[in-house]
């Protein structure tokens, strides 16, 4: 830990954890980007690395703009602070000099991250942390021959992760409890909402449950049980509302007057015959596949096989996170269930 420039706190548990100092962002990219935004937001100090210096040269004025739409919603008391706090380093050792943290963005290739974990582990102090933001590449598979393996954790947000708080914490079989730990207590210091993966599993937590509901999302569609439009107006104006700010164990649990154990005593005979049917591997191959593809890009307007327009999906994208931003800012007006 850098003495120097790191404030820490106890946790609950009296362990210590780095309230503010210096996180080393390691990819400028859209996540590498998110990340800075996130930590200097929070009050940290935020060095970005990319090795494409296109990347480096555009990063910062693409956090200022960020930051300056978070303000716009209440998400950001002062933009202008926080992009002071967000500079460029010239390269990685200058990145990680003095970093009480280490988030790192690289292609989503083991080799590119066994590579790279090998030279942050090399440069590091021993006892920085180092996070992966790997969307589905387990931490045991480039962290194994490491001699400091034990502070490498995954920390995956999703994107965009500066709207989206969540962020899974996986650790290799070898990671340092204390390590999840300290990583939990920072997080959900800079305002994300950590979850503890368990046991490493393929996809983690979320992944998982994304591709459960896309499978059976595209075995409707392929088979002609109902439109890509009406599908997604399911979700957005059904389940999507109550996830907002529910769990499915939460929901259930509302949905009937006896609890979960109601529930599923009242509707557990259907979910064992959905799960005796449940859509398969088959799903993502052709010809089903293909179907449910044509079906999605009629819906969207485009020919079968053809690409979103850019100028559009950027056009999109923009309004997704503007809705979500709204979103966020609501939500951080609501009571807690504790509360009431």
């Amino acid at each position: 830990m850098s003495e120097d420039r790191a404030d820490t706190s106890l946790d609950a548990d009296g362990k210590e954890w780095v309230a503010s100092g210096r996180v080393a962002i390691i990819g400028a990219g859209l996540i590498g980007r998110a990340w800075a935004m996130i930590f200097a937001r929070a009050g940290w100090e935020a060095v970005l690395y990319d090795t494409d210096q296109a990347a480096r040269a555009d990063a910062p004025g693409l956090c200022r703009q960020g930051l300056a739409i978070l303000a716009g919603h209440g998400l950001c008391d002062d933009p202008a602070a926080a992009a002071a706090r967000i500079r460029v380093a010239g390269d990685l050792k200058q990145a990680v000099a003095g970093a009480d943290h280490v988030q790192e963005n690289g292609p989503e290739r083991l080799e590119v991250k066994k590579a790279l974990f090998a030279e942050l582990d090399a440069l590091c102090a021993p006892d920085t942390v180092i996070a992966s933001s790997t969307s589905a590449i387990q931490c045991s598979l480039f962290t194994e021959n490491l001699p400091h393996r034990a502070r490498c954790l995954v920390a995956h947000p999703v994107n965009p992760p500066h709207l989206i708080p969540v962020v899974e914490l996986s650790g290799a079989p070898w990671t340092d409890p204390q390590v999840i730990a300290k990583a939990r207590a920072m997080f959900a210091a800079i305002g994300q909402a950590p979850v503890e993966v368990r046991r490493e599993v393929d996809g983690f937590i979320l992944n998982r449950l994304q591709a459960a509901l896309l499978t059976e999302a595209f075995r409707l569609v392929a088979e002609g049980y109902v439109s890509p439009q009406d599908l997604d107006t399911t979700v957005s104006q059904g389940l999507g509302l109550r996830w907002s700010f529910m769990g499915p164990f939460e929901t259930i649990d509302l949905n009937a007057p006896g609890g979960v154990a109601d529930y599923c005593a009242r509707y557990g005979p259907f979910f064992a015959r959905f799960a005796a049917s449940q859509a398969g591997p088959e799903t993502w191959q052709d010809p089903a596949l293909a179907t449910a593809l044509a079906a999605v890009a009629e819906a969207r307007g485009r020919a079968p096989g053809e690409a979103p327009d850019p100028q559009h999906h950027s056009r999109l994208s923009a309004w997704r996170d503007g809705r979500l931003a709204a979103l966020v800012a609501h939500k951080s007006g609501m009571p807690e269930p504790d509360d009431l």
